[in-house]
């Protein structure tokens, strides 16, 4: 079903307001229709006084510290935010947990009166009754870590069953479904190396910083893990 104009409309201001410079092809791929549209689109809006800059054929963007308006959902958006948030509360750990949680309550507090309280009604569930421990140990410590470019030092357990210890600069985790792995640079291997989290026995953040260097950023670790 084709999205209304209203809401193509507010979904280009919230794209351009994620602060990069966004081009015409790559809105209309995103809000899958033509260029054309979203030419007709921007022009609209800045002619309605959104601070649009930018022109055609080379991008658009907000100007800084434009608020975008309040937010409202429909009910796939809002199935999408339980079910993530049930995700997260089932497979991550308990800090983000309940930040989730809070999530919900402040989306649930601003919403119509039709629609508060939705939660409880909704019938998709992520169940937390197959997780171990294990599966998200040492998660906020690696999470801090990560966000404040700390070295981490691990114990780990191999594939093989032998342990071995090293420095790491923590990049960023991935969850495969069932397992969370860090995706960090190893410098006793000096290359990029994946690790699962509950085959890591022991770990300590450590005081010392690692750079933010080209070439060893969690999306270099990506294309890495990609094999490209």
């Amino acid at each position: 079903m084709a999205m209304r104009r209203a809401d193509r409309l507010f979904q280009i201001i919230l794209l351009l307001g994620r602060g990069r410079v966004l081009t015409a092809r790559r809105m209309a791929e995103e809000l899958e229709v033509s260029e054309r549209t979203i030419y007709r689109d921007v022009a609209d809006l800045a002619a309605a006084g959104a601070p649009i800059d930018g022109e055609a054929g080379v991008g658009y963007r907000l100007r800084p510290g434009y608020q975008v308006p309040p937010l409202m959902f429909d009910t796939e958006e809002l199935e999408a935010l339980a079910l993530g948030a049930g995700m997260v509360r089932a497979w991550a750990d308990a800090e983000l947990a309940k930040a989730a949680g809070r999530v919900l309550a402040k989306v649930d507090a601003v919403l119509p009166d039709r629609l508060r309280g939705r939660w409880d009604k909704e019938k998709l569930l992520a169940p937390d009754v197959f997780v171990s421990p294990a599966t998200v140990k040492g998660m906020t410590q690696l999470r801090r870590a990560i966000d404040q470019r700390f070295l981490a030092h691990l114990r780990y357990r191999r594939d093989d069953g032998e342990t071995s210890e090293r420095v790491v600069w923590p990049l960023g985790l991935v969850f495969w479904g069932a397992k969370w792995t860090l995706g960090a640079w190893c410098e006793w291997r000096g290359d990029f190396r994946t690790f699962r989290l509950d085959r890591i026995q022991a770990l300590e953040v450590l005081p010392s910083q690692f750079p933010d260097m080209p070439g060893r950023r969690f999306r270099d670790y990506i294309v890495y893990a990609r094999g490209e």
